[in-house]
């Protein structure tokens, strides 16, 4: 089952949806960390995302890009994925990994959906970061509709999709 969970930042979409998958009772917790840390800030992140899943459960997993090489071995059941976040592996894919439009799409989407073959719940976080209205460079115009677009992908195969504004979660399906 595919859980999809966006919102602003800062909105408290991560620790809903820790909380979800530590209340789901499912003892194989596997955390999939795909933000480079870079800088002091990056690093403070880190540190405190580390800081709320500690004693959680989570086995953390550092992937920046290319989910589909991720194999997890024995039976799906009992398995719990969380992805953090759609955004930062959208970033890494294309400004790492690279190619067209439909490569980092599709490429992201076949990851997610390896994922759910492997796990009994997946859930993936991802970022609300259209509404500011703002007119940016191309490259990063190009990240928001990849963004876009991907995160509209995930929802068309989501089973769950939930916005989380200030810490409210906010069922959409």
């Amino acid at each position: 089952m595919l859980h999809l969970i966006t919102g602003g930042s800062a909105s408290g979409k991560s620790e809903y949806a820790e909380s979800r998958v530590v209340e789901s009772g499912q003892r194989e917790r596997y955390y999939i960390a795909c933000m480079r840390p870079y800088g002091e800030e990056g690093r403070e992140r880190v540190r405190k995302h580390r800081a709320m899943r500690e004693g959680k459960g989570f086995i953390t997993i550092e992937c920046y890009d290319h989910l589909s090489s991720l194999r997890f071995a024995g039976e799906r059941t009992g398995r719990a994925i969380l992805l953090e976040c759609m955004s930062n592996l959208t970033a890494n894919e294309q400004f790492g990994a690279g190619g067209t439009d439909e490569e980092i799409i599709n490429r992201i989407v076949k990851g997610a959906a390896s994922l759910c073959s492997q796990a009994e719940n997946v859930w993936i976080v991802t970022n609300e970061v259209f509404s500011d209205g703002v007119q940016y460079d191309a490259e990063t115009m190009r990240y928001l509709r990849l963004l876009g677009m991907v995160n509209q992908k995930l929802a068309e195969i989501a089973d769950h999709i939930t916005e989380v504004v200030y810490g409210i979660a906010v069922t959409i399906r």
